[in-house]
């Protein structure tokens, strides 16, 4: 039998500090039930916020729905991402993500669990500088 988790039958949380730079508001946010190992939410970012630096051990898929945002993987330029993008973040790759510094930016974050459990490790805050880069 299919579910449907119905929009507002959780409370919008803010983005940890530990985790983001800025504010960050987390919404809808599921885990499939096991075999499934997919979940993830809706995750806005205002201005000149963003996550911190982090890897998947399955990999993310990004979806933007609204806003301008930067993302960027550890070795590689800042790039910007606009509605309808879609971002493939490969297994283990250092990556953060978040809000142009002047526009706020919404994305749908998918990730899968690995065996023990885990769909994402968190690291160090970007700093302004390699944000502003």
């Amino acid at each position: 039998m299919s579910t449907i988790q119905r929009n507002g039958t959780h409370p919008s949380a803010f983005g940890p500090a530990e985790y983001f730079t800025g504010t960050v508001r987390i919404d809808a946010p599921f885990q499939m039930e096991a075999p499934a190992r997919a979940g993830g939410a809706l995750v806005t970012f205002e201005p000149g916020a963003r996550s911190n630096w982090h890897t998947h051990p399955l990999g993310q898929t990004l979806i933007v729905i609204s806003g301008v945002g930067w993302h960027q993987c550890e070795g590689e330029a800042k790039e910007e991402i606009r509605p309808g993008d879609v971002i493939a973040c490969p297994p283990g790759k250092r990556h953060w993500h978040g809000a142009t510094s002047t526009t706020a930016m919404s994305h749908i974050a998918i990730a899968e669990r690995d065996e023990h459990g885990k769909a994402v490790e968190w690291m160090e805050p970007v700093s302004d500088a390699q944000y502003l880069d």
